[in-house]
């Protein structure tokens, strides 16, 4: 054999350089599946399956191309991916090893010292699956502060997205300020019910494979129905650009209880497994819209997903790893609250987002940032226990994507590369963008009192801790001078109630750890 060629789990696809530049006749090809990598996180059964399933699949369409896949399942008790390399490659004897780049830094490592180890040469071939490699980042992204806006536009103007001639489609970059309204009093009406794909032989096989050997794991798999082969991902692209796409842009910021899906595409994971390229799902929304089949709004705010924070959040995690895992800007210390697990919890915003995750694998980017996210960060939990959540609970998590977009977005645990301002909120903003508070037992309005939304309590707590590093953000000084009104009395009465708050929903909350500025 002249290569081992290694794939892993979310690098499936049939025209990766790794493939385009091999032989069938000389090469061969490896994919493991590793309880190792399974329990890395406590990983969602769902996560699980829907990795396990589109590799079985690939494996197959890897075979009917005439390739030689050597596959090992979870029934072969193969303990971590150095293992099974170190196995096959004692077996096969290849001359060389190859793998295209892994998204995670861990894994890159690992495999680095395997092949070490073995004595073997090993190609870490670039994943074109990307818009920008690393190199390419750095180029649209600059070397001074990072912001988002500035790497889009880059971006735009690169590959002609969106664009006529020098100038952005409609005039306007971004239509984010359009695409924030709420559902209203009466909620979503209309909408359209995304296409399921239910499982198949193979993944049935797979789904009571995860049922044995991850008996104790979170989650549902009753009702499995994500895509795991190339030619779903193509139907639920195509669903979602003629039934979703169209009224994507007003509400994608909204949420409604018992509404887990909306408008929103799905497809996150099909990007991240490879069995769509990002490449034609940008080309789909701007041809959508350039046809009169969706409005600009709409696909702008779509492609600015992609286009966008896709590649955005992959260059801030290979520019700053493996340090950046570790940051903890705030000096967070309390641990995950055992409902974070379970979804039972009294605040039913957070009932919802939790629930709907454990059910599906799946909350959209507004229920993870604004709601699990926001309480998270309030509510001083250690950042990396958050982190390790969010790549346990989602079928979409892959850590290239999931830490910068935990971290930094969501929890401002890295003090600012990733986003220019803390994206937190107290109850009023969910009160204004879903129904949640409806029901609910507490007021969002009220600050202190046993009535009072935790949200809005440790909003202002928080603000009243950080002051002194959040005066020096220029976005946050208007709402510190409405912390001021409340006057010494009004901000004591905050800081009892949060002390409360935070013993009744994250109790080992250490306020010495994270002194008041």
């Amino acid at each position: 054999m002249r290569h081992l060629i290694l794939i892993l789990g979310d690098q499936l696809d049939l025209g990766a350089a790794v493939l385009r530049d091999a032989d069938p006749a000389r090469d061969g090809i490896l994919m493991v599946e590793t309880a190792g990598e399974a329990t890395h996180v406590w990983s969602h059964r769902q996560r699980i399956a829907v990795f396990l399933a589109a590799m079985r699949h690939f494996r197959a369409a890897l075979e009917a191309a005439g390739w030689q896949v050597h596959y090992r399942t979870l029934d072969d008790a193969v303990p971590d991916l150095a293992t099974g390399l170190r196995d096959a490659a004692m077996m096969l004897k290849p001359e060389r090893l190859r793998v295209t780049e892994p998204g995670e830094w861990r894994v890159l490592k690992l495999l680095e010292a395997g092949a070490s180890a073995l004595g073997m040469p090993l190609d870490v071939v670039p994943d074109g699956h990307f818009y920008c490699d690393r190199d390419g980042f750095d180029a649209a992204a600059g070397r001074g502060r990072l912001v988002m806006e500035h790497f889009y536009r880059n971006l735009r103007r690169r590959h002609q997205v969106l664009m006529d001639g020098d100038a952005p489609a409609g005039g306007r970059w971004n239509y984010d300020a359009g695409n924030r309204a709420s559902f209203g009093r009466h909620g979503p009406v209309g909408l359209p019910a995304p296409r399921r794909f239910p499982p198949d032989a193979a993944t049935q096989a797979v789904l009571a494979d995860v049922a044995r050997h991850f008996t104790d794991h979170p989650g549902r798999l009753d009702n499995f129905a994500w895509p795991v082969t190339r030619s779903d991902a193509l139907a639920a692209l195509d669903d979602f650009i003629a039934h979703r796409l169209p009224g994507f842009g007003d509400g994608q910021d909204a949420m409604w209880t018992g509404q887990p899906f909306l408008r929103h595409s799905l497809l996150s994971s099909c990007l991240n497994l490879k069995l769509l390229n990002p490449r034609e799902v940008v080309g789909a929304a701007e041809a959508a819209w350039r046809e009169g089949r969706a409005p600009l709004a709409s696909a702008e705010g779509f492609i600015r997903q992609i286009l966008g924070w896709r590649e955005y959040v992959r260059g801030v995690y290979w520019r700053h790893m493996p340090g950046y895992a570790g940051r903890n800007h705030w000096g967070h210390q309390a641990p995950l609250p055992d409902w974070f697990w379970t979804g039972d919890v009294d605040m039913n915003c957070l009932h919802q987002a939790i629930g709907d995750t454990l059910a599906h694998g799946y909350a959209h980017h507004i229920q993870r940032l604004m709601v699990i996210g926001n309480f998270s960060v309030l509510a001083g939990l250690l950042p990396q226990a958050v982190c390790d959540w969010f790549l346990a609970a989602y079928v979409d998590a892959v850590e290239w994507v999931e830490l910068p977009n935990t971290l930094g977005m969501a929890l401002h645990g890295d003090g600012g590369l990733m986003a220019t301002k803390p994206y937190i909120s107290g109850g009023n903003y969910l009160r204004r963008m879903s129904n949640y508070c409806t029901g609910c037992r507490y007021d969002p309005a009220a600050r202190t009192g046993h009535d009072a939304c935790p949200f809005t309590t440790l909003y202002w707590d928080f603000l009243r801790r950080h002051r002194a590093t959040l005066a020096r953000n220029p976005r946050m000084r208007t709402v510190l001078g409405n912390l001021d009104r409340f006057g010494p009395d009004g901000q004591a009465a905050i800081a009892a109630r949060a002390t409360e708050v935070r013993a009744r929903y994250a109790p080992l909350f250490h306020p010495a750890a994270v002194p008041v500025e």
